[in-house]
């Protein structure tokens, strides 16, 4: 009865997002939206402690949680320290996730396009999976709890910080990158879909992709880095979500 008389409490306009000090969540903050936004620090919710994410959804009593908080960069920390990818990426978002069923919050995790196998590009969002490197194995050990949770979204996104920070950019290996500050507006449209979604831009090249705000930045090749069998395709197939802005 308790957790009823909550979700019957929850504020419409209320959404708490987690990782609010992170570089997407940065975008975001900048968007103007009919909603209430709340961006807790790690000391006022501590995804590693089921306790901590409990108290403060329960104060707060937001009807959404768009979960951003885990590890990311440097990749090679998904192979070096595998104990923090686990934590964060995974332990972290089965806490959101067992906090938000209890108390009947809409869920919504970032995961990765990495979480495709990179072989041919193309995906949609039903084809099979088979991650490429740790870092999208943490991101779908994150889907996992996510998707036992019947009121929830995943997003399958591929975006990175303006301004590009590398100085060179892999010439063969085809994504669908964009920056944040261009796809955060269109987050708070998403929020009441559920299942699968693939979020980004455009399908080309790293390089392709950076060139155009970058004209000094020079070419490299991923498979001379990472070998030739190492997957280089990771395209998405994103009519799903052209479809949902079109309306």
């Amino acid at each position: 009865m308790e957790e009823f008389g909550f979700h019957m409490l929850l504020y419409k306009n209320r959404i708490v997002i987690t990782g609010g000090t992170g570089r997407f969540a940065s975008s975001l903050k900048k968007v103007k939206t009919k909603y209430s936004i709340y961006y807790p620090s790690k000391s006022h919710l501590n995804i590693l402690k089921e306790r901590s994410v409990s108290n403060y959804l329960k104060k707060k009593k937001p009807k959404y949680l768009i979960h951003l908080a885990g590890l990311s960069r440097p990749m090679s920390a998904h192979n070096t320290d595998i104990k923090r990818s686990i934590d964060l990426n995974i332990i972290g978002t089965a806490n959101i996730v067992k906090v938000c069923e209890k108390l009947k919050i809409k869920l919504i995790y970032f995961s990765s396009s990495y979480v495709y196998p990179g072989k041919k590009g193309g995906y949609k969002e039903n084809d099979p999976i088979l991650p490429i490197n740790n870092y999208a194995w943490s991101k779908l050990g994150g889907e996992c709890s996510v998707k036992l949770y019947k009121n929830s979204l995943i997003v399958r996104a591929s975006m990175t910080e303006k301004p590009f920070i590398h100085k060179a950019a892999f010439d063969d290996f085809l994504t669908n990158f964009i920056f944040h500050e261009e796809i955060a507006p269109k987050v708070f449209r998403l929020i009441n879909l559920k299942g699968i979604i693939n979020f980004g831009g455009k399908s080309q090249s790293v390089f392709k992709f950076a060139k155009k705000y970058n004209s000094k930045i020079k070419k490299i090749s991923c498979k001379k880095v990472f070998g030739a069998s190492y997957p280089s395709n990771t395209s998405m197939n994103l009519k799903k979500f052209k479809k949902i802005f079109k309306k």
